[in-house]
């Protein structure tokens, strides 16, 4: 571990949050962790989808054509494959490690839709919301394959940044507003693995396999753990069998939220110029 770093007052777990199961595409299922309720807490996320099963009929429909605008969609996938199509011309196929990442901007029109007929499927997607100066930018796509997401190692501690900094290490994106952290974290049993935070920054946690001890509580899969904003970051230890979880992080907008469906903006007026371009074939 970097010795230079020593979290004196490391953030507690403000409550756990279970999530809702639902289906949504074409019949996915999944658990909706992150809800329209949260958004405030957890401003600038806007939701956050877990989708983890064996079952090919749980996930097999995809989601097929979908429009969205105002924000970015962020999927980091820990088993299966997905591919990207949109409106804008971009494709590409995530796989197991992989990060996709697309900026809907003024919108598009895209799909995404699983490129296996059996095994398991396992990932996240999580939207970041823009400022509102930059809701109406273009759309932008990246495909970031597993090895060209940056790492951060130490005994015991693989760090898989996908955005953000950690310990000196750059990720894959850096967004200059919201500044979002999300780091695919591996821990060996009783490694510690120390980040740095602002107070004002929201930030969650969700265990993928294994446990962990955040803030003097056992954490295992299933719920996100929302955390208090408070103390100078975020410290989690390895459990007995190790662990893999996703970290999460970012520095909230603080501007007004109006959403419908897939279109986030920052006023019912824009939502309805959203519908209506949509309808009229305007989006890219």
């Amino acid at each position: 571990m970097d010795s230079t770093l020593t979290l004196l007052d490391p953030r507690s777990i403000e409550r756990l949050v279970a999530g809702q199961p639902t289906q949504d595409g074409a019949g996915v299922k999944l658990v909706r962790l992150l809800t329209h309720e949260l958004q405030r807490r957890l401003d600038p996320f806007l939701m956050l989808d877990r989708f983890a099963t064996d079952r090919a009929e749980d996930y097999i429909a995809g989601f097929p054509d979908h429009p969205h605008r105002g924000f970015e969609t962020v999927t980091v996938m820990v088993e299966g494959r997905m591919r990207h199509r949109d409106s804008a011309g971009h494709e590409g196929r995530v796989g197991p490690g992989g990060v996709q990442w697309m900026t809907a901007g003024r919108g598009l029109v895209h799909s995404e839709m699983p490129e296996q007929q059996d095994g398991r499927m396992d990932g996240f997607q999580l939207w970041l919301n823009l400022p509102a100066r930059e809701k109406m930018r273009e759309p932008w796509y990246r495909d970031i394959e597993a090895e060209q997401v940056p790492e951060w190692r130490a005994e015991g501690v693989r760090a898989r940044v996908v955005a953000g900094r950690t310990h000196g290490v750059a990720g894959a994106v850096e967004r200059e507003t919201t500044e979002p952290l999300i780091v695919d974290l591996e821990l060996a049993p009783g490694a510690r693995f120390e980040q740095p935070l602002p107070v004002a920054h929201n930030a969650f946690v969700v265990v993928v396999h294994g446990s962990v001890e955040l803030g003097g509580r056992k954490l295992e899969p299933g719920p996100m753990a929302i955390l208090a904003n408070r103390g100078d970051g975020v410290v989690v230890t390895g459990g007995t069998a190790g662990a893999r979880l996703l970290l999460v992080a970012g520095r909230p907008l603080g501007e007004p939220i109006a959403q419908y469906g897939p279109f986030v903006m920052n006023s019912n007026r824009e939502i309805f110029e959203a519908v209506e371009d949509f309808r009229a074939g305007r989006l890219a």
